[in-house]
């Protein structure tokens, strides 16, 4: 009975994640083809013509759509119609604040790869020994580090994710003395977060003249500690 509950675990362990891996592309493949079929012309259809559906043809019909859109707002005419579109929805008091936020978003997570997170790193939250992974950007001169920076020790944009879902969480400005940096990638940093800590990447040891060089650098112990067990004592409420 034991070996046959580990047969069963070990097959479990194989055909779960692929049977979810299939349950999901093709649930994603169905919601496009759900969407996109019923504007395509019937004589243009492959299920006119075939005694089952063909699943993906919507998908494929909006890959080509979303690349000729691309390929036509690449040219002077294309910008000239999308500018004036931009235009357009600038001038309506709700629509302009949802398109420019959802245009900011998609620039920046397609498009501009120098902006996206380049670091993962840990801060004390939300108490003094508890620490949380966060996601790092990089140093940037804003409004909010001209108005709060304090000489030698700025102030750095972090992503704290949520578990089990990284998309959600919280943005805060963190001292770049209180920021322990770590040597594990976003992806390692993605998979830690979605598997609440089972999925850990294992010890990456950086030394030596080839290892990869950081914006942000670790502090040393004996200069982060005492301003560090100064705030975290200021931050917590008497007992």
């Amino acid at each position: 009975m034991t070996r046959l509950r580990n047969y069963f675990l070990t097959g479990f362990i194989v055909s779960a994640p692929l049977a979810i891996t299939a349950y999901l592309t093709w649930s994603f493949v169905g919601w496009v083809d759900s969407w996109v079929k019923p504007y395509i012309p019937a004589r243009y259809s492959p299920d006119t013509y075939l005694p089952f559906a063909v699943p993906g043809f919507g998908l494929i019909v909006a890959l080509l759509l979303i690349t000729l859109i691309g390929f036509l707002a690449a040219n002077i005419v294309g910008r000239a119609i999308v500018n004036f579109g931009e235009r357009l929805l600038g001038r309506m008091p709700l629509v302009r604040g949802v398109y420019r936020s959802l245009k900011q978003i998609f620039e920046t997570v397609l498009s501009n790869h120098g902006d996206m997170f380049k670091h993962v790193g840990m801060v004390e939250y939300p108490r003094k020994d508890v620490w949380s992974l966060v996601f790092l950007s990089g140093e940037k001169e804003t409004e909010i580090n001209e108005k709060l920076d304090v000489e030698g020790d700025p102030l750095i944009g972090v992503f704290m994710p949520c578990t089990p879902n990284p998309t959600t969480g919280f943005l805060m400005y963190v001292r770049k003395s209180e920021i322990v940096l770590l040597d594990m990638t976003i992806e390692e940093g993605a998979r830690l977060i979605v598997s609440a800590g089972l999925v850990a990447p294992k010890v990456k040891r950086r030394r030596g003249p080839d290892a990869e060089a950081v914006t942000i650098s670790n502090p040393k112990l004996e200069e982060v500690q005492p301003a560090r067990s100064k705030r975290t004592a200021s931050s917590l409420p008497n007992r």
